[in-house]
């Protein structure tokens, strides 16, 4: 059997990525306008965007709508297909409390 070395040598770039994004002080925040304008770049529908993220379209949806914001592993998963497409964005960067009062999606 044979392995298909860049996407293995892909998925441990994204894998140390993650790692290294989950030892920063500072929580990145995507917001409504970021997430909208991302998948609009991609070209994708929500549906697509959602399929390829492994979540529901009404997340999709939700997340543009400012209803709910993406958290942990989505922020993260948001910001490396950002940086692996060459989207250039900006994102709300709040400092991580214990008492966070932010309304956040919460996955089934």
């Amino acid at each position: 059997m044979m392995v298909d070395l860049t996407q293995s040598a892909m998925q441990c770039r994204i894998d140390r990525e993650v790692m290294e994004m989950g030892r920063r002080k500072a929580k990145y925040q995507w917001d409504s306008e970021s997430i909208h304008a991302l998948r609009e770049y991609l070209g994708m529908t929500q549906r697509q965007m959602a399929d390829e993220l492994g979540t529901r379209q009404q997340t999709i949806s939700e997340w543009e709508t400012g209803m709910y914001r993406p958290r942990g592993g989505m922020n993260r998963l948001l910001t490396l297909v950002a940086e692996g497409k060459g989207f250039e964005y900006e994102v709300v960067v709040a400092k991580v409390s214990s008492g966070e009062d932010e309304k956040e999606e919460s996955e089934p």
